[in-house]
């Protein structure tokens, strides 16, 4: 049915359901424009209405056989890596993937690993996998930070999935490939000043993209965080937004500011999304590269810190807060920290960046700094 209308099932819990209506079907768009409830959201070409029984059943009756059903999109974790594999790495992949979900890896590990194993797997082609001694793979790590200059970051990424896939996939022990990791940095995190964070908010003037932004630094949430709440994780009447399966996989709560639910609720009633808090154009979440994308607008618009990521609202979140005296156990447990040590590192950039201490400069007396 190339020209059939499309209703998606909606996610348990969903506020609403969506509808494709294709632009042909002229009759059917106005009919569904009339119906009570009926949204048409602009960006994602698509009209919603309120999920109950009620309404499926009517926009069933209203379109008879001209509709069909569709699962809502998979957002499962796909390797996108374009690499060319063997079948025999090929299957590989496949229990790789098979086992780090049973293990319940975050969406955004899995896609990491799976995206350094299939390097691994196509540089050591026509190996034997389990005869690779400890030396070869150091020999390979040692050629992505030479050639490829790789970060300490992703060098760490690619050590861990290949440790993954020896230790969990072949059942190798874990001493087995102890491979050398990067020396650790100690660098301070980046921070966003009261005033940027104010200029980047003022000149975000899309709502749903301001309501984004709002929200991260308001909560001091990771991206993947944000791209994961749902309308019911925001509980206006306690006061706090519940975070689900956060880093490490615990919940927990943080502050819902009186200020970002005014947004919200502007936000809501502009966009009216059916389950995740933030859609994507075609349904389904948002993505991390849009949400990147606006900071960086917004970043160059406001001439704010141009070393500002989106993870620098949270880190500017904790900074904040430490400044205006609020206890750092609270902030840890905000923050969903287990090591307290962890949340430290804040009262490092505090103590750099706090106006009131001064410099033994200042208190030099009779210091002529002018050459007469």
């Amino acid at each position: 049915m190339p020209e059939s209308i499309i209703i998606y099932k909606p996610l348990p819990k969903s506020q609403r359901f969506k509808i494709f209506v294709p632009y042909v079907l002229k009759e059917e768009r106005a009919l569904l424009k009339q119906l009570d409830g009926s949204f048409y959201h602009y960006h994602q070409k698509l009209w919603s209405m309120p999920n109950t029984p009620a309404n499926k059943k009517l926009v069933a009756s209203k379109f008879k056989d001209k509709y069909e059903i569709r699962d809502t999109e998979n957002d499962a974790p796909k390797s996108q890596d374009k690499v060319i594999l063997s079948k025999k790495a090929e299957d590989i992949m496949f229990m790789c993937e098979q086992k780090f979900v049973l293990k319940s890896f975050s969406r955004s590990t899995i896609k990491s690993y799976l995206g350094a194993i299939s390097y691994f797997l196509s540089f050591f082609d026509g190996r034997d996998y389990e005869e690779i001694s400890k030396q070869e793979i150091e020999a390979y790590v040692y050629q992505l930070k030479t050639k490829y200059k790789i970060s300490d970051t992703k060098q760490n990424t690619v050590i861990n999935a290949i440790k993954a896939y020896y230790e969990h996939v072949l059942g190798k022990p874990r001493e087995y490939y102890d491979l050398q990791r990067p020396k650790k940095s100690k660098s301070l995190p980046n921070v966003f000043s009261k005033e940027e964070v104010s200029k980047i908010i003022a000149c975000t003037e899309n709502i749903k993209h301001k309501a984004i932004l709002m929200t991260i630094y308001s909560g001091g949430l990771r991206i993947s965080e944000a791209l994961n709440l749902r309308i019911t994780d925001l509980h206006s009447d306690d006061g706090y937004i519940f975070i689900k399966d956060s880093k490490g996989k615990r919940d927990r709560k943080t502050v819902l500011s009186p200020v970002l639910l005014t947004v919200l609720r502007t936000y809501y009633k502009a966009h009216k999304p059916s389950y995740w808090l933030f859609e994507g154009q075609e349904g389904g979440k948002y993505s991390a590269k849009s949400i990147q994308q606006i900071l960086r607008k917004a970043v160059d618009k406001a001439g704010a810190n141009p070393w500002g990521t989106v993870h620098t609202l949270r880190h500017s979140f904790a900074t904040h807060l430490l400044q205006e005296g609020v206890n750092l156990r609270i902030i840890q447990t905000m923050l969903g920290h287990s090591s307290s040590k962890t949340t430290e590192i804040y009262t490092h950039v505090l103590a750099v960046n706090n106006k009131t201490v001064k410099s033994p400069l200042d208190f030099l007396k009779n210091l002529d700094i002018f050459d007469k």
